[in-house]
């Protein structure tokens, strides 16, 4: 049988008030930049969204648990990612 896996918000570290030099020092690590509005690869294009396809912007970017994956920070985008990757 396989055991279901609970994710609770003890699971998340909210990014969302950080100062934007932190976010993108942590963007920088992950190997992620920023042009300090939208979160961009190395080369300076815009990171989308895996799921909605829309740019991320620092200021809404979530880094999931165990993950270097930057998504929107919206509902549909959290949602999808737990059903991938559960």
């Amino acid at each position: 049988m396989k055991e279901a896996r609970v994710h609770t918000m003890e699971n998340i570290v909210s990014i969302k008030d950080m100062p934007t030099e932190f976010k993108i020092a942590l963007l920088n690590e992950l190997g992620y930049n920023s042009d300090g509005v939208y979160v961009t690869d190395k080369k300076g294009n815009q990171v989308l969204d895996r799921y909605t396809k829309d740019p991320v912007k620092i200021d809404n970017m979530a880094i999931m648990p165990g993950s270097t994956i930057i998504l929107d920070d919206n509902p549909l985008s959290i949602i999808r990612y737990l059903d991938e990757f559960e």
